[in-house]
């Protein structure tokens, strides 16, 4: 005959069924809630390491000092520019006058520009490159309200299609770009290289189509008009 099991182990079991709920519950009460507490590491792996801190002295170094300079001579991964002509647009003392032999100077490329320039360069210049983009419209009105623009100065954004920038060759143009000129502030950090000369090639377009002779016509429309596309500004174009 098999004898009762004790009340008191029975109670025993009961309680350690409901312990062994305990931890499921909290490990998903902690995964539910957000806190500021750092979370147990059974597990350290890597997220705890003995870094050195910036400005932390450190005595590995000779010197004691935990920020170090870059190693002279080395250069970051992708940071190697050895192509002057694609990077800089200036080759052997002057301003480059063709695109760099790694461009293709197409239909996509010029496509890419008119986008670019569109997002950074329309809002100043204008669609049409007469430098009568939104940002003058709404200087202009600041100027011209006399309870906001009392001795206000603004200088119009230069007109793409003035004779001096017109006769400004590729890398000119592309340096100005990259690094700016007077009031307007360099895209370097913004736009990436290519993008860059895309948006040369756009403006080279864009100058060509406003002030284009019957003689580049050859009698007919050429396909390649097409893709500029062009929205004339609500001004008379300056002379």
């Amino acid at each position: 005959m098999i004898s009762a099991v004790p009340k008191p182990l029975i109670y025993l079991a009961i309680t350690a069924v409901f312990l062994a709920f305990v931890p499921p519950a909290l490990i998903a009460r902690v995964r539910a809630m957000n806190s500021d507490a750092r979370r147990i590491h059974l597990v350290q792996d890597m997220d705890n390491q003995a870094s050195i801190r910036a400005q932390a002295p450190n005595p590995l170094f000779r010197d004691g000092r935990g920020a170090r300079p870059p190693v002279g001579g080395t250069v970051a991964r992708g940071g190697l520019r050895t192509d002057d002509h694609l990077h800089i647009g200036f080759v052997d003392g002057r301003w480059v006058d063709t695109f760099p032999p790694s461009i293709e100077v197409d239909r996509a490329l010029v496509e890419r520009g008119r986008e670019r320039y569109d997002i950074y360069c329309a809002i100043c210049h204008g669609y049409a490159g007469y430098g009568d983009g939104m940002v003058h419209r709404r200087a202009m009105e600041l100027v011209n309200n006399p309870a906001i623009g009392n001795e206000t100065q603004w200088v119009q954004p230069r007109s793409l299609h003035d004779p001096a920038v017109r006769s400004q060759s590729p890398g000119e143009i592309f340096n100005t770009i990259t690094n700016g000129r007077n009031t307007m502030a360099g895209y370097q950090a913004q736009v990436p290289v290519r993008d860059r000369w895309a948006i040369v090639a756009y403006v080279r377009a864009l100058q060509r189509s406003q002030n284009a002779r019957q003689a580049d016509l050859g009698g007919t429309r050429p396909e390649s008009l097409d893709l500029f596309n062009l929205r004339q500004s609500d001004q008379e174009p300056q002379q």
